[in-house]
């Protein structure tokens, strides 16, 4: 009995087709079905029935299939750790992030390049929703995502890395030029410009309308703070954005919103399955470098 034997077989199993199964080991197919035939003559039993159209474990193929998955992840773990024990760090990452944040990727990126010459990055942006369910299914390896105060996803660990009020943001001619904060039902009886749906900041505003008993009218979204504050200086509305961006502008006016809301973004990674050594090294690096900024 052979690993690649093993191999194929939980390929087809878990395909229910050798044409798709031979796609994923990067054999041709008749390599497959000669090797899961091997496998079953050696066993004495029938593992797959071939007569429908999809192929279907039989009782002996279904008894076979835990034992051969643990055995192809027995063998994955040992490659890992002899890996890791030789300071060999291959393969790929996969990073996700929101559009716009103050951690700066370029950098760290580059020093994690320098490390580990042999690992493959991938960079991509989404909302935070989309981040966070995708860190928890494997698709990221890390995240950097907006999430409530003291939130931590199911099934995630995080490390905060930015942490600040949300304001309002209004142009110089606007009627709040002159007012330092206002509560929440204020907001409701203004057109707001916003972050679309699935984002934190978007959420955070949605908790906090709830709370007041109020539903928030959106006139304007855009995909970065920044585009919100642009167009809030052009006098289109209240832009809801981190105080960072309100209050680091000559063309806009900073309103503190009652209560406080905050805006937290975390790097996220996964609290349970495995995690490759490449991944390993970009976590340990990311918590290590990236600090909790606050309001200062």
């Amino acid at each position: 009995m052979e690993l690649r034997q093993l191999e194929y077989f939980v390929a087809v199993a878990e395909e229910a087709n050798f044409t798709r199964a031979a796609q994923r080991v990067h054999v041709a197919q008749p390599a497959v079905s000669a090797q899961v035939a091997r496998l079953e003559r050696e066993l004495g039993q029938p593992l797959l029935d071939r007569a429908r159209r999809q192929v279907r474990l039989t009782a002996a193929g279904a008894a076979v299939l835990p034992h051969a998955q643990a055995a192809l992840a027995a063998v994955a773990d040992a490659r890992v750790a002899v890996e890791e024990l030789a300071g060999l760090v291959r393969g790929c990452v996969v990073i996700g992030t929101v559009t716009a944040h103050n951690v700066d990727m370029p950098a760290l990126l580059a020093d994690f390049h320098a490390a580990h010459p042999g690992v493959e990055i991938t960079l991509s942006t989404a909302d935070s929703d989309r981040l966070v369910e995708g860190v928890r299914s494997g698709g990221f390896d890390l995240v950097i995502a907006s999430v409530g105060a003291d939130e931590v996803p199911d099934g995630l660990e995080v490390e905060v890395t930015t942490d600040e009020a949300i304001d309002a943001a209004v142009g110089l001619d606007d009627p709040w030029r002159d007012v330092e904060s206002v509560p929440v039902t204020a907001l409701a009886e203004r057109s707001l410009i916003a972050l679309p749906e699935g984002t934190g900041l978007r959420r955070r505003l949605g908790e906090a309308f709830a709370s007041a008993g109020r539903t928030p009218r959106i006139a304007f979204e855009a995909s970065t703070p920044q585009e919100l504050a642009d167009l809030a200086a052009r006098g289109l509305g209240v832009a809801i954005v981190p105080q960072s961006v309100a209050r680091h502008r000559a063309d806009l006016h900073a309103v503190a919103i009652t209560p406080e809301l905050r805006g937290r973004l975390v790097l996220a990674w996964r609290a349970g399955g495995p995690v490759s050594p490449a991944a390993r090294a970009l976590i340990g690096m990311a918590r290590e470098r990236l600090r909790v900024t606050g309001d200062a």
